[in-house]
């Protein structure tokens, strides 16, 4: 079985390069492989590379800048990937596409069900949106996982940028009134790689399957408990950090002003990943020991 993974070089797609090698032959391309802004050529790749899997871990993700960049946004996270569905879905290929917590609105009380109805309220989450409905149309078989908050020891991110900001200044304001689940990029990869082994014994056991799977941390947090977690087991494997956790103060939404929205609510709930192939999700805390690890070895290695 061969596995074509596409944006090998992003947060989940660098951890997907190391857990899909045992489940099959990958061929691991970057953007500079593959041309999102050129959905006929990214549709030859496919057909060049013939693999039974795609997977796509490529998307425009920049929150804000997407709401003055609403053509790129929508190229890369709509467009292309309605090419890739329809590619995969005419060969008889499993597509295998990653989204996000901003489909939704944020006003539920409680965690989202993959069953709730979207309502992004910015450029970037109506992007990832219409590539869902773009997959979902072409009629191929395909996993979408929604997840949130990614963060991972490669690339760039909220977690690795606190603990530079923590080792510069003495105090820290970081909003408070925004939930969900900070999600390992290793959590996602290793995830997809068990679900993908299952395929790759088996491909009858995706039938009946395919569709859309919350891939979260379990449990809650706001950006101040992230921040604040992040920090803390930092300072306890021996990060030198300016300020401690005592001094990051918890703010409201309003008080850090963006020019995108953001969901207050981007709990999701991940039963049916455990109800339909069995793969129990750890809480999100459970990551963060290796991941202010594996910074103290690299860029946060004490001289």
């Amino acid at each position: 079985m061969k596995i074509l993974l596409l944006g090998k070089n992003g947060q989940v797609g660098y951890e997907l390069a190391r857990s899909l090698a045992p489940v099959a032959e990958v061929v691991s391309l970057g953007r500079e492989d593959a041309n999102f802004m050129d959905e006929g050529g990214l549709v030859d790749l496919v057909k060049d590379h013939n693999p039974h899997i795609v997977v796509n871990a490529v998307a425009y993700t920049a929150v804000d800048k997407a709401e003055t960049d609403e053509a790129t946004a929508y190229q890369v996270n709509a467009t292309a990937v309605k090419a890739l569905a329809e590619e995969a879905a005419g060969s008889k290929r499993l597509f295998v596409h990653y989204s996000t917590d901003y489909v939704y609105d944020g006003l539920k009380d409680t965690p989202y069900l993959e069953s709730d109805a979207c309502g992004a309220l910015g450029v970037y989450g109506k992007s990832k949106v219409a590539g869902e409905e773009a997959i979902v149309a072409a009629g191929g078989l395909h996993l979408i996982f929604r997840t949130s908050w990614v963060y991972g020891s490669h690339g760039h991110n909220f977690a690795k940028t606190i603990l530079r900001l923590a080792r510069d200044r003495e105090q820290l304001r970081v909003v408070g009134d925004q939930f969900g689940a900070p999600t390992n990029a290793s959590l996602i990869a290793d995830v997809t790689s068990l679900i993908l082994h299952q395929y790759a014994l088996n491909p009858d056991a995706i039938n009946g399957k395919t569709g859309v799977y919350h891939l979260v941390g379990g449990g809650k947090t706001s950006w101040h408990g992230f921040a604040t977690t992040v920090v803390e087991e930092a300072t306890k494997v021996g990060i030198a950090l300016k300020c401690e956790t005592s001094a990051i103060t918890s703010i409201a939404s309003h008080e850090y002003p963006l020019p995108a929205p953001r969901p207050m609510n981007s709990c999701l709930n991940s039963q049916k990943i455990y109800t339909l192939f069995g793969i129990k999700i750890p809480d999100w805390t459970y990551y963060i020991p290796r991941f202010v690890r594996d910074l103290k070895e690299g860029e946060f290695r004490e001289s």
